[in-house]
């Protein structure tokens, strides 16, 4: 299993690269036909997956510090293309979503990925492509499932720091 499992992540490192290809963004883009920075994009789609996400969700799922997070937010209502307001329960979070503009970028997006993997799925059997996508949901559900923290055996053991008069 050992190697399975490091062929595994080098196939998924190599995705993730291909995935945050700029190259590859920008020819996104154009098959989309949308002229946006390629890092509001990214915070568009991420908003239109969610629905409604708070700005420290957001923040978090982005990988990029809430206040960086907040200023883009801003550009993207500024620019028509989300809807920012106060959360019910606790008015200090603010709710982001996505405005009709929005939601037609993001469909755009979607229709042009479907666009540019279709040759590739192509030379695929219809049946292992399904199989993949099945296993792969399987996997990250599972990997969502697990805690954060790591397990306790996993951890390097802490030694217990005597002060000097108990040491002998």
């Amino acid at each position: 299993m050992d190697e399975s499992i490091r062929r595994f992540y080098e196939a998924l490192f190599d995705l993730i690269g291909l995935i945050n290809e700029p190259e590859r963004d920008q020819a996104l883009y154009r098959e989309a036909g949308i002229v946006v920075e390629r890092s509001l994009l990214r915070l568009l789609v991420a908003i239109g997956r969610r629905q409604v996400v708070g700005i420290m969700e957001l923040a978090g799922v982005v990988d990029r510090d809430h206040s960086t997070v907040s200023r883009q937010v801003a550009v993207l209502e500024r620019q028509g293309l989300v809807t920012r307001a106060p959360e019910q329960r606790d008015r200090r979070e603010r709710k982001v979503t996505l405005t009709a503009q929005g939601e037609e970028i993001v469909q755009r997006l979607q229709a042009a990925r479907e666009r540019l993997l279709q040759p590739v799925l192509a030379r695929w059997d219809e049946q292992d492509w399904l199989l993949l996508v099945t296993l792969f949901r399987r996997l990250v559900d599972d990997l969502l499932a697990l805690p954060t923290e790591a397990p306790l055996s996993s951890q390097p053991k802490r030694r217990r720091h005597r002060p000097a008069s108990e040491r002998g």
